[in-house]
């Protein structure tokens, strides 16, 4: 069981625009963030009637369909109007709604547009949506790299928004939420503005959520701040084991020591069961059990790898990659991704389940990198 335990949200119409076009809703355990674009008020119209199609709730039934059904509904009624009222002719907006769903420990996400959805897990980003929009497509078909993917001339022209057309398609997928974890919607006007790994080091700096949308914010502006800026921030913790406040310099610290507390209940899935099957290179015999336990154990603080976890998924682990016989594992882990390890090509099946000795910095790089470019 999961809930959110605190959230903040913040949006700012930067230095460069006249307007506020982003909207935004925050009522747990479901939280909209919507970026409009139209001339004149059309961009704020559409913003806010995608905000709209949230305010009563998800129906009835599954997660994923109901998020999908308000994000659908919210295309046709911007659609409708836009054709009803002339001033209103080509209004459009991104959409980036989370709905947490507390029973199956997931938050699920729909998206149309250029807004983003991350999670930040014991200090690595991830993101969770990949951006409908022209520099995107060129990026997935080789045309241009990463690094000039994130200042190209036309990364602000989006391939799919919510008014242009009748129907839309809506990327909907449910993500594992663990105690401790912070998940964040976002307007482009952030993300063109800082770069995830500069997100990441403000939000774990903070002392607050509060904080946190603050000085994401702020340095954007400091950045240029070309378009609105909104930020939403949420927290989940397990309700037996509340993340404390106020006891810690940051609030990352604070969530860890929370995601500790609840591991021997919440989080106990798959930790020192074996891996999945995938890491069981047993060590057997007394005199390995006593090589490995003097230096083996102090020495494995330092080194990291990955491998799979019980449910298939790429997971980061630390440790020596062994287990020793009467259940004693030289290794724990520390990130589960949102891929399955037998979705991935030859070479990286390789990287993951060859389960080489790495450094923290390059096994969080490994894997992050596998999540931004064979997550779904």
């Amino acid at each position: 069981m999961i809930r959110v335990s605190r959230h903040s949200e913040r949006t700012d119409t930067g230095r460069q625009r006249q307007a506020n076009e982003d909207s935004l809703l925050a009522r747990a355990p479901l939280f909209v963030v919507a970026d409009g674009m139209g001339g004149a008020q059309a961009g704020e119209v559409a913003s806010m009637t995608a905000i709209q199609a949230f305010q009563d709730g998800l129906a009835e039934g599954s997660s994923e369909d109901a998020l999908e059904g308000s994000i659908r509904l919210a295309n046709r009624t911007i659609y409708d109007r836009a054709n009803a009222d002339s001033s209103l002719s080509g209004m459009g907006t991104t959409v980036t709604a989370a709905a947490v769903d507390s029973q199956r420990e997931e938050v699920v996400i729909g998206h149309v547009g250029d807004s983003r959805a991350y999670r930040l897990r014991d200090g690595i980003i991830q993101r969770l949506t990949r951006d409908h929009s022209l520099v995107e497509e060129m990026r997935r078909r080789g045309q241009i790299t990463e690094e000039q993917a994130e200042d190209h001339p036309q990364r602000s022209i989006i391939t799919r928004a919510l008014g242009p057309e009748p129907e839309v398609e809506v990327d909907v997928q449910s993500v594992p939420a663990e105690p401790g974890d912070i998940f964040m919607l976002c307007s482009d006007g952030l993300t063109t503005m800082l770069a995830d790994e500069r997100i990441r080091v403000l939000i774990e700096e903070a002392d607050s959520l509060d904080a946190a949308t603050r000085a994401l914010i702020e340095e954007a502006n400091i950045a240029g701040g070309r378009d609105n800026i909104t930020v939403l921030l949420f927290e989940i913790e397990d309700p037996a084991n509340p993340i404390a406040r106020g006891d810690g310099p940051t609030l990352i610290s604070r969530t860890r020591r929370g995601r500790s507390r609840a591991a021997g209940t919440a989080d106990s899935r798959g930790r020192g069961s074996g891996v999945g099957g995938v890491l069981l290179k047993t060590v057997a015999g007394l005199l390995v059990i006593a090589a490995l336990m003097g230096g083996a154990l102090v020495a494995g603080r330092q080194v990291w790898f990955l491998g799979t976890d019980d449910a298939g998924r790429v997971a980061l682990y630390r440790g020596l990659p062994y287990e020793l016989p009467f259940g004693i594992s030289l290794y724990q882990r520390e990130y589960s991704a949102a891929v399955q390890t037998s979705d991935l090509g030859s070479q990286r099946q390789e990287a993951v389940t060859g389960h080489s000795f790495r450094s923290r910095d390059d096994a969080t790089s490994l894997i992050a990198d596998i999540e931004n470019n064979e997550g779904s």
